[in-house]
């Protein structure tokens, strides 16, 4: 997995940066290596807006892409439920293919829904 971090209103701090590589190290367990997943941390200059610590992903895997976007008050907040977001994604595409996959290879055989 290619990991990207960059700022937009801010400058990122080196402690910010690895707090995301840290969390972000869980996708690395599901995602192959080719994946590039860019992290883009902003600050929402908007005095109404309470939550302004933003945090938006990109993956870019072979076949489709992800996206997801939090924000809190807290730019650690922020990046922890985005880990969270983007790691159920990445497990809900995964199942989703592995459960179509299952449901071919059972009706292949000759089975049919009727005979279930």
């Amino acid at each position: 997995m290619q990991l990207q971090i960059k700022g937009k209103n801010l400058e990122v701090s080196e402690s910010v940066r690895s707090y995301a590589e840290r969390k972000l190290s869980k996708l690395d367990r599901v995602m192959h290596d080719d994946a590039r997943v860019e992290i883009e941390l902003a600050v929402e200059r908007n005095p109404s807006v309470a939550d302004n610590q933003v945090a938006e992903a990109t993956v870019r895997m072979k076949g489709h892409t992800l996206r997801a976007r939090e924000a809190s008050r807290d730019m650690k907040a922020s990046i922890d439920e985005l880990a969270e977001k983007l790691l159920r994604q990445v497990r809900d595409g995964r199942d989703k293919r592995t459960t179509k996959r299952r449901g071919v290879d059972k009706h292949a055989n000759g089975d049919t829904p009727a005979d279930e």
